[in-house]
């Protein structure tokens, strides 16, 4: 069946494209444009052509998986777009949906763009390491100018349409698009003008040029560790200071040259990576989800607000309910101020705020989340007080509705079997803040009903989250590899090293380019939420039975000094500012004699970054032997989209490869020779050790079946 064919309508052509889900541009496709685009070329009875999408959307990209082919070429999609442009006759594009990447390239080599008024328009690349590869870098700017043109091509952030209106990019708005753009076609062909071809325009800004090509170099510079960006620079040089031709031949360069880079290969593997997470074993097409329209939220702290906040911008009827009315004021006042202050950026309207505090009704009564379709509770992570609030939800919550535990580490097992209920009950890890942040760790117990998982993956979408399953284990996917760079940064603390110096080799895009180091992380989410986490962990009997582990931690939560909230925690705070802290400074020195420790004046930096990334890898695969996480990928996406991990990084999983498991496992090796392995810490997983001595990378690793 051709994915693009030539009809006619009334003296006009109209080339119309038919490839689901989303209408991708493909090699299949860009020959059918090609054969159809060549019978208007012949058929002199037409006047005019019309170019437009069947299904939910006009084209919205391209084939990604297209450009791991090591032949890949734009060029012939590039020559159809070339012939459309030169074409004598109108050719108009009927816009709608999501007009991304290529999808866009084909629109601005038409003469005419019309778009419905909820469309919108971008060219995304950016976000897989590349620049557009079709002509977009060079026609873009001429449309709306070149500082329109790098803010969308640098930023990879759509335009609506009304603002594709205004920056020239489309010429008029209908919500009826094929119609409209078939009426223009046969008034601009009874006109007779000649076609404006988007190749013969000057940027409108050209005068600004001088500005704008300095500000695209100035941030090129400041990110050298992203090549894009100084390819952006140069092809909008290209288009203010080049010939068209000579511009397609800069951009053609700098496409073939990103292609191959790490950092576009990393992205790419997010990108292929987050859609194989929502495809969960023994979940098929025909697993129909549970309704769910109103959402109760048990525990209305700085968690559960934020959680409740994720489901009113989705629209949803939520039930607050606390333990008192203070405490529910108190959420209640916090979740207000957290929308007055997205209003105050001018992030939201008035009346959108006023809706969702509206969507939101408060009680003091556990009894009233009765009727709700789903409870996330987020109570306090303590496993005595989650098991009693199950034993209470699972008498409450009516037959079939799900009874989600917000919690970091605990045993969701435990919990569901708590509520009488387990089929009904699973683990969501929400990220703090919880309406901001993309990740929800979904924690698959061993008792779920398949319904109940499908529901809250597609529950996942509606709030606009990036889910991915975990099976139970302590700290799931994400917190349990936390844990062991969470323990290496202390252990190196009480070894010497500081943490503006540990901190600071995260921090680096030389090493790694986190944006925080783990003592900034710890102090910001809470010293005093990780220690009470690892006493728990310890006091059940399944962490380290190991006095020195994690000491640093737990001695200063017994000190009071719990991070940003105290004003003090691995660091001081001077205005939320992080200062060097002589008191931690001097509880290293005091663990380490208490240890036995000989401390070392200066740790080497190739030594941190090694010990804290090289266990966080292996602890990966050990996640993927036992079957916690389903594939590398899932790993890396809950470390890119919960953690921080830099995408151009790929994830630990990818960045492991990338470094070399060989390596890694001799490090690994090294540091368990050197330092001590009495605790297992070094113990390399067999799976590494496998991939390492065959050559093959962790993330290419694929689990039996």
């Amino acid at each position: 069946m051709a994915k693009a064919e030539l009809l006619r309508e009334d003296g006009i052509g109209i080339l119309r494209i038919d490839n689901p889900p989303v209408n991708a541009i493909s090699p299949e496709l860009v020959a059918d444009l090609s054969r159809s685009f060549t019978e208007f070329e012949e058929d002199a009875g037409l006047t005019a052509l019309v170019i437009e999408c069947a299904g939910r959307t006009f084209v919205a990209g391209g084939d990604i998986a297209a450009f791991e082919d090591p032949e890949f070429s734009a060029a012939p999609y590039n020559s159809v777009l070339a012939r459309i442009e030169a074409c004598d006759r109108p050719v108009m594009a009927s816009l709608f949906g999501t007009v991304l990447g290529g999808g866009l390239e084909l629109a601005m080599a038409c003469h005419f763009r019309i778009a419905a008024s909820s469309t919108r328009l971008g060219l995304p690349e950016i976000t897989l390491g590349l620049i557009p590869g079709s002509l977009g870098t060079q026609r873009l700017p001429r449309l709306v100018g070149l500082e329109i043109a790098l803010d969308m091509i640098s930023k990879g952030k759509p335009l609506s349409a009304s603002g594709a209106l205004a920056a020239g990019l489309v010429d008029m708005l209908d919500d009826e698009p094929g119609r409209a753009a078939r009426s223009k076609a046969v008034e601009l062909a009874v006109q007779g003008m000649a076609p404006r071809r988007t190749r013969a325009l000057t940027p409108p800004d050209i005068d600004n040029a001088d500005a704008v090509l300095a500000g695209a170099r100035r941030a090129a510079e400041a990110k050298p560790w992203l090549p894009a960006l100084s390819a952006v620079a140069d092809c909008l040089e290209a288009a203010a200071r080049k010939s068209f031709p000579d511009g397609e031949a800069v951009e053609k360069r700098a496409f073939h040259d990103l292609i191959g880079t790490t950092q576009s290969r990393a992205m790419r593997h997010l990108f292929f990576a987050e859609r194989a997470a929502q495809k969960i074993p023994g979940l098929d097409r025909e697993t129909k989800p549970r309704p769910v329209e109103k959402v109760g939220i048990l525990g209305v702290g700085t968690m559960g607000g934020g959680i409740a906040m994720t489901f009113a911008d989705a629209g949803f009827q939520v039930t607050l309910v606390e333990t008192s009315s203070e405490a529910l004021v108190r959420g209640q006042a916090l979740i207000a101020d957290a929308y007055k202050a997205t209003q105050s950026r001018g992030l939201m309207s008035e009346e959108a705020v006023m809706a969702r505090l509206g969507a939101m009704n408060g009680s003091t009564e556990m009894s009233d989340l009765g009727d709700c379709d789903i409870v996330v509770e987020a109570v306090f992570e303590d496993m005595e007080l989650k098991l009693s609030v199950a034993r209470q939800l699972g008498e409450i919550c009516k037959p079939g509705a799900i009874i989600a535990t917000n919690t970091s580490t605990l045993d969701v097992n435990r919990i569901a079997a708590a509520t009488g209920r387990p089929g009904d009950v699973l683990g969501t890890h929400f990220f703090s803040p919880a309406n901001i942040m993309k990740l929800l760790e979904i924690v698959r117990g061993a008792d779920i009903e398949p319904d109940v998982l499908a529901t809250v993956m597609l529950l996942a979408r509606k709030i606009r989250k990036t889910a991915v399953v975990s099976g139970v284990c302590y700290g799931f996917i994400g917190n349990r590899m936390a844990e062991v760079y969470m323990r290496e940064s202390e252990a190196m603390q009480v070894e010497g090293a500081t943490p503006v110096q540990i901190d600071g080799i995260i921090e680096n895009p030389k090493y790694l380019g986190m944006a925080m180091g783990p003592s900034r992380m710890l102090d910001m989410a809470g010293v005093d939420v990780g220690a009470r986490t690892v006493i728990e962990w310890i006091k059940g009997g399944d962490g380290p039975q190991d006095p020195a582990y994690r000491a640093m931690c737990r001695n200063l939560y017994e000190r009071g000094q719990h991070g940003q909230k105290t004003g003090h925690g691995y660091y001081r705070y001077e205005c939320r500012n992080p200062v060097p802290s002589e008191e931690t400074a001097e509880l290293g020195r005091h663990l380490a004699r208490e240890q036995g420790i000989n401390r070392r004046d200066n740790i080497p930096d190739e030594e941190i970054f090694e010990r804290l990334l090289f266990p966080m890898a292996n602890e990966a695969a050990f996640i993927l032997e036992e079957g916690i996480a389903y594939r590398p990928g899932d790993v890396d996406i809950v470390w890119t989209a919960g953690y921080g991990f830099p995408a151009w990084r790929g994830g630990p999983v990818f960045m492991a490869d990338e470094i070399g498991l060989e390596k890694i496992v001799a490090r690994l090796d090294y540091y368990a020779a050197t330092l001590g392995n009495e605790h297992g810490y070094w113990t390399v997983s067999p799976l590494l050790r496998r991939l390492a001595e065959k050559g093959e990378r962790l993330s290419d690793w694929r689990r039996e079946t």
